[in-house]
């Protein structure tokens, strides 16, 4: 007996660190050089976009209305919201594994021999078994499920920041949609209005027949287009109302115009990407349920003491059957070491490791993949800003264009080909004013999940 409660004690003094060790952030993480230098960045960086509440960021009332009902009735948040709650009673069920368990189990029966008087028996005993935790195996088990239940509440969060981050793109698509239709609508009737004038010159012998059929062509690609708009438009609309968790209706909504951005941006340190990133977090808890599965296989190896008993009433105690009964007590101790198992615990050891390794992978994987979308959606901002000032000095150049190419073709000192040529090119500048407008808004956007957003 001295000799095995030696073999235990030294077994707990070589093994208890590793099994008992808490779960620490690697140390070979590249988290330095998540993001490059921007000048869209603010000198500040106790901030961060991310931590930026959303009703803060996007401060149209009709997009923060959408933004609140999708909160509110998204179905795949409210299955996030489920997973929260089964991590949660499994953490429940880990922390009440330390108690003992207690089990009731009633019996009786009615035995008659050869037609004799039958006899009575019964028993009411009141089982306990409690397992001590000698080395760690419910300590790893519940910090695994702790681990698991910070791994469901930062997908919940991740869901939460990719619905807020649907809904505005979507919001901001339909804006798009909404001034390209407005546009197109102006254009239609620009050249109604030049197909009606061409007609009269061809009475007259102004113009040739050949001009008058090609603004007709032109006319009509403008309305396929037009009905294009309209069909995208209403595929916009339908597919808002999905993140809604509602059936198709009209969205109200503001304009382009009246959206804006932020006119400093800052990320934050990368450390701060660590703790606001739902997706990184989420790898790092599945990291750490990792360690602490790999620290259970461990423990596999070494004894489990379990201290059991029972208490109860019976009538039958292995003699004549009496009757008022009397009690009936047991205690008992086991004290299991595994020796041959065929393989299996060095096999499951094997395997939490891997994992666990997989796991680490995953997390580095995870930050450089965030630093990817902070760096692109920076650099997007920027680009897209670029392209909106370059495209809004070309409308205006070729609105002037136009209106010169308009005055010459009436007096017979441009051809038709001139102005549809200036024209053609006003339009498609107007509409790359206008996806400029919404690439920009969308990689704020991009860089608010990027970042970890949908603070309330």
């Amino acid at each position: 007996m001295k000799r095995l409660i030696t073999i235990t004690i030294l077994s707990i003094g070589l093994t208890g660190c590793n099994i008992y060790k808490s779960y620490s952030r690697p140390d070979d993480l590249p988290v330095q050089e998540l993001y490059n230098d921007s000048t869209m960045l603010s000198a500040d960086t106790t901030a961060s976009l991310g931590n930026m509440p959303w009703r803060t960021l996007f401060t149209d009332p009709c997009l923060q209305a959408l933004i609140e009902e999708g909160l509110a009735s998204n179905t795949d948040l409210q299955v996030a919201m489920l997973r929260i709650d089964q991590a949660s009673a499994g953490l429940t069920a880990a922390k009440l594994a330390y108690l003992p368990s207690l089990t009731l189990s009633a019996n009786g029966a009615i035995t008659s021999v050869d037609g004799a008087k039958p006899s009575k028996t019964y028993e009411i005993p009141l089982s306990l078994s409690w397992e001590i935790d000698l080395f760690g195996k419910l300590t790893n088990a519940k910090r695994e499920q702790q681990a698991v239940l910070l791994q469901q509440s930062a997908y919940a969060r991740a869901v939460r920041s990719g619905l807020i981050a649907g809904i505005a793109n979507s919001y901001f698509s339909l804006l798009m949609l909404d001034n390209q239709l407005e546009i197109s609508a102006q254009t239609v009737e620009i050249w109604r209005e030049q197909v009606r004038t061409l007609e009269l010159q061809l009475k007259v012998g102004d113009v040739r027949e050949n001009a008058v059929n090609q603004a007709r062509a032109n006319l009509n690609q403008l309305l396929a287009t037009h009905n294009t708009l309209l069909r995208q438009q209403r595929e916009t609309e339908n597919a808002l109302c999905t993140l809604l968790g509602t059936t198709y209706r009209s969205i109200r909504r503001s304009t382009l115009d009246n959206q804006s951005i932020p006119s400093e941006i800052s990320v934050g340190i990368p450390l701060q990407l660590l703790s606001a990133r739902p997706d990184v977090v989420q790898a790092e808890m599945t990291l750490a349920a990792a360690y602490y599965s790999t620290n259970q296989s461990r423990a596999a190896f070494y004894p489990s003491l379990t201290i059991g008993g029972s208490a109860g009433w019976t009538n039958s105690l292995g003699q004549a059957v009496s009757n008022p009964g009397g009690w009936i007590l047991q205690a008992l101790g086991s004290l299991t070491q595994p020796i041959f198992q065929r393989g299996k615990l060095i096999s499951n050891l094997r395997i939490a490791k891997d994992e666990e390794e997989i796991a680490k992978l995953n997390y580095r994987q995870a930050l450089l993949d965030a630093g990817q979308e902070v760096n692109d959606a920076l650099y997007a901002i920027e680009s897209y800003g670029d392209n909106l000032r370059y495209h809004t000095e070309q409308c205006q150049a070729l609105e002037r264009t136009v209106k010169s190419n308009e005055l010459l073709f009436r007096t017979n000192n441009a051809t038709y080909l001139e102005l549809l040529s200036s024209r053609q090119d006003l339009l498609n500048s107007r509409l790359n004013i206008v996806a400029d407008r919404l690439n920009q808004l969308q990689s704020v956007v991009t860089l608010y999940k990027a970042l970890g957003g949908g603070a309330e």
